[in-house]
């Protein structure tokens, strides 16, 4: 079968911890010897970690992992476990006293759906890495996006199954752009071709769509959750070859991807954030061309999100409203 996911791109990894019992859960995205990244934040209440070391005035050009997770705050624990494998490998920037593995991460607030309070942790990164291939990426419920939901503009009982996608766009030349996305956004996920409404806010039966960019017009404040309880989370990687500033251009113009199919996006009440990273196997492309692509190839990882969620006890997926 043909791999049409983020590890179709040569070098990459990707592996999940699932912890279905508590609807949580993290991912890991490997670059064999680390990878030139940038990133940008959009999202008005990001979660984060490490994302000052991408920056281009500063001195890292390379990571060696991402984690994605859920936990909000607390599952950036899972960054502890994602190092200590990483160390293990003998990974890292050469500090001069020994390898220093750079891990950067995000996470998504999934608390709704797991009232244990057993977050993400160590444990769970270093499991996710343990678990890393380069096969074609699980999809759907599945690590960082077991506890991802939709459309909470009216609390989370009107809300729907989240998920997390993955997608690879093959270009000119042994051009690949590859995406992986996590999506818990409050508002609604539509097709960017059709404009069609695929998962997001319910009527009060349930059993249509209340539509959130209308429901806003008629709002002058937005209510029924904390700051931070929405993100879409990103990475795309390309096999072309651009430093930390060009990659953070292509972190930007990725960000498009999302404004295509979330409605509303980057609110103040989301944390979407953006990795885009360059495994440098060929030379000589734009980074307008590869930026163009990026926001392609997230808009469809976010989508295929979307169709291969499924249900959460009283949360309906996509495919139990609009099939598919």
């Amino acid at each position: 079968m043909k791999n049409d996911t983020l590890t179709a791109v040569e070098g990459i990894e990707v592996g999940h911890f699932t912890d279905r019992a508590n609807n949580t859960g993290c991912t890991v995205i490997l670059p064999e010897g680390g990878a030139v990244a940038g990133v940008d934040v959009r999202g008005g209440a990001p979660g984060t970690y490490g994302t000052d070391t991408l920056q281009p005035l500063n001195l890292v050009t390379k990571v060696h992992g991402i984690v994605l997770t859920g936990g909000s705050a607390f599952g950036l624990d899972t960054v502890t476990g994602v190092r200590r494998f990483l160390q293990e490998k003998a990974v890292g920037f050469n500090s001069g006293y020994g390898l220093v593995p750079i891990v950067c991460g995000a996470v998504i607030f999934d608390l709704g759906l797991n009232p244990s309070r057993n977050f993400p942790g160590a444990s769970s990164g270093y499991e996710a890495c343990m678990n890393s291939s380069n096969k074609p990426v699980e999809e759907g419920c599945v690590g960082a996006g077991t506890g991802a939901t939709v459309g909470k503009l009216l609390r989370l009982d009107r809300a729907m199954k989240g998920g997390l996608g993955s997608c690879c766009i093959r270009g000119a030349k042994g051009l690949k752009v590859g995406a992986l996305a996590v999506a818990n956004p409050f508002g609604d996920v539509v097709d960017p071709l059709s404009g069609k409404i695929l998962a997001g806010v319910r009527t009060e039966d349930g059993r249509n769509f209340s539509n959130a960019g209308k429901l806003i017009q008629k709002m002058d404040v937005l209510f029924g959750f904390p700051d931070g309880s929405n993100t879409v989370l990103g990475v795309v990687i390309t096999n072309a070859t651009f430093n930390k500033t060009q990659l953070t251009k292509i972190a930007q113009m990725a960000h498009d991807g999302i404004a295509r199919c979330v409605v509303p996006s980057h609110t103040m009440y989301d944390g979407d954030t953006v990795f885009a990273l360059s495994t440098e196997k060929l030379e000589g492309f734009e980074v307008s061309i590869v930026g163009a692509l990026a926001a392609e190839a997230l808009a469809l990882a976010i989508v295929r999100a979307i169709k291969k969620a499924t249900r959460c006890g009283d949360i309906p997926a996509s495919r139990d409203l609009v099939g598919g």
